[in-house]
This record gives C-alpha cells, sequence and structure tokens, in this order.
C-alpha cells in the first residue's frame, strides 16, 4: 500500500490550495472584482470563517478535515445561489467558487477517510 501516503499528499495539497484560493477568490470578488456596492461591500467579511480551518488543514488533522467538509458546503451553497442569480463577472467568480468548494470538499472527505485508524 505504498501509494496511501502518495494519495494523503495529493488530497492534502489539493485541500490546502483549494481553501487558500478560495479566501483569495472571496476577498477579490468582494473587494474590488464585482462587490455589492462599488468600492467594497462588507460581504468581505466572509472569508473570516475560511481561516478557522486553515492551518488545521495545512497540518493534515483529519478532525478539521471532517467538520470543514460540512463547514463549506456554506460556501458551496452560496456559490450556487449567486451563480444563479448574480450576472455578469459575479456569476463566473460564484462558479468559481462552486469549483473550488467541490475540491475541497472531496478532498476533505477522501483525506479523513484515508487517514481514519484502522479497526482493532
Amino acid at each position: 500500500m505504498k501509494h496511501l501516503p502518495d494519495m494523503t499528499r495529493l488530497l492534502k495539497n489539493g485541500a490546502s490550495s483549494s481553501l487558500i484560493a478560495l479566501i483569495l477568490l472571496c476577498l477579490a470578488w468582494e473587494g474590488w472584482l464585482a462587490p455589492l456596492r462599488p468600492g467594497g461591500s462588507m460581504l468581505i467579511l466572509k472569508t473570516l470563517p475560511l481561516l478557522l480551518p486553515l492551518f488545521g488543514i495545512l497540518r493534515g488533522k483529519r478532525y478539521t478535515y471532517q467538520w470543514a467538509s460540512m463547514f463549506i458546503l456554506l460556501y458551496f451553497t452560496e456559490g450556487v445561489v449567486r451563480a444563479w442569480s448574480d450576472q455578469g463577472l459575479s456569476a463566473q467568480l460564484a462558479l468559481l467558487e462552486v469549483v473550488l468548494t467541490v475540491i475541497f470538499f472531496f478532498c476533505a472527505i477522501f483525506y479523513a477517510r484515508l487517514t481514519r485508524k484502522p479497526p482493532a
């Protein structure tokens, strides 16, 4: 089973990269790319909760992967709703948010599955 360490590393890197990209996307989206109000909106604060799991994800903590895989579904839902209701650049950014959350979700659940302790 030599491929398992490689797979867990790949999943960890996928989850970390997609989470960091999502944080940057939310900052750029609500800060200057397509904010709800010119000059930025308070929706930029939606980035703050994404910082909660960041260090646990970067350190490979299985418990963080477990709860963050459910937590990220809030951002998936927002992305779907805004992709459907917004227009132009905002809708495209919402689709990118959906893609990043799906990548994170699958990396997180498979990482948590592969790193569980075998039954005794």
